[in-house]
């Protein structure tokens, strides 16, 4: 089951076809609820797909959310699981109680920090950490296990003494994404002449931060260099940032919602460096597709990319500044190496292995052997300083 997914959504609904199909092949019978504008229920590669009606949470730029209890709880019923996987820690906790009374394993899939979103909503960090803490206490206990992503995610269930959370990485695919998509002719078309092809894919709402890649755009351009940006993807932000880019006079392309997967991998491998500003990120899809399609990534030191990214990227601070230092130095870096060293950190991840790592969550073996690859170790994050005008860090 998952809340906040539309056909314009991007990570994770990724993860959820990318995990259907898996468990699908592994010999399961998956079943995915999800909300939508109106009711079906369809045979897909992914498994069993329910929309159930659900509405609008305002301000998320067409986010639905389950909320009829009464059917959503009948339907689960009638489905009788043997396993339920839920992604989604807040209107959704309720279903790990129903899994507790009726006797179904249950696992709680954490993609975001609760108090890293707080913190990005503007509420204060004591007060984000204290409710963070309320928030997975309950889902702890209410689901049989918590899996997290990367060990960064995992810490605030740690912190409050958590012992059921276990960790799978994501993964990313190795064959769509892949370096020999980049175009030179894709690449001018965009750059229109500049030296740098940056991208930001993501989601444009409040927790994603894109704000941030229009100051590092800003700042590049106040230094001398000849960037351009391309914007893949759509939100609630989007307009106020279009203004914005204009007001500026900013050379920022807005695409909007990258529907086609192959264009996508096709842009993502023709930019120069891809960034990704979002300091709630527990694992960042998008950027480790740009990693697979060897392009480098600038990522929030704040988030566990830094984890994700290792040495085939940098970690800056939440600031313009910083992302434009952090994009100079991964410039100053041969292209060559730059390209190889974010596919080869890449190939650490496989949706075959995090499948595996999911059904051992749900304490179900593999019905294929793993890929002999191990997860990579936690990378400490290499903060950029903010400089002044003049070069001298401060």
């Amino acid at each position: 089951m998952a809340n906040f997914v539309t056909p314009s959504s991007g990570g994770l609904r990724t993860a959820l076809q990318e995990l259907g199909s898996g468990y699908l092949a592994a010999g399961h019978e998956p079943v995915l609820i999800v909300p939508g504008e109106r009711a079906s229920d369809r045979n897909t590669v992914q498994g069993r797909v329910i929309t159930v009606p659900g509405p609008v949470l305002p301000g998320t730029g067409g986010y639905r959310v389950l909320t009829a209890r009464r059917g959503v709880r009948d339907l689960l019923e009638s489905l009788a699981p043997d396993r339920l996987e839920v992604s989604d820690r807040t209107t959704l906790r309720w279903t790990g109680e129903w899994a507790r009374r009726h006797r179904v394993p249950s696992v709680m899939v954490s993609h975001e920090t609760a108090d890293g979103v707080l913190r990005t909503w503007g509420v204060p960090g004591a007060a984000a950490g204290r409710t963070a803490d309320r928030i997975n206490a309950r889902s702890a206990w209410a689901y049989s296990r918590i899996v997290c992503t990367t060990e960064w995610s995992e810490r605030e269930f740690l912190r409050i003494g958590a012992r059921n959370v276990v960790r799978a990485p994501l993964g990313v695919d190795l064959v769509r994404c892949r370096p020999d998509r980049r175009s030179t002719a894709l690449r001018e078309r965009y750059a229109r002449g500049a030296d740098v092809l940056l991208l930001l894919g993501s989601r444009l709402s409040v927790e994603k931060r894109p704000g941030t890649a229009l100051d590092a755009l800003a700042e590049l351009r106040a230094r001398g260099v000849s960037a351009v940006l391309v914007v893949a993807g759509d939100g609630p932000l989007r307009p106020g940032l279009v203004r914005r880019a204009r007001a500026q006079r900013l050379p920022a392309l807005f695409l909007g919602h990258v529907g086609d997967r192959e264009s996508m991998a096709d842009l993502q491998a023709s930019a120069d460096i891809c960034l990704a500003p979002g300091p709630a990120e527990t694992f960042g899809l998008s950027a480790l597709e740009a990693l697979a399609s060897g392009t480098p990534v600038v990522a929030s030191a704040s988030s566990a990319l830094p984890e994700v990214i290792g040495d085939a990227g940098l970690a800056a601070a939440d600031q313009g500044a910083a992302f434009a230092d952090a994009v100079q130095d991964l410039l100053d870096r041969p292209e060559r190496a730059r390209r190889e060293a974010a596919r080869t950190r890449a190939e650490l991840f496989s949706w075959s292995n995090a499948v595996n790592a999911f059904l051992a969550a749900h304490d179900t073996a593999p019905l294929r052997a793993p890929e002999p690859v191990a997860p990579p170790e936690p990378t400490a994050p290499a903060v950029r300083a903010v400089r002044r005008p003049d070069g001298a860090p401060r």
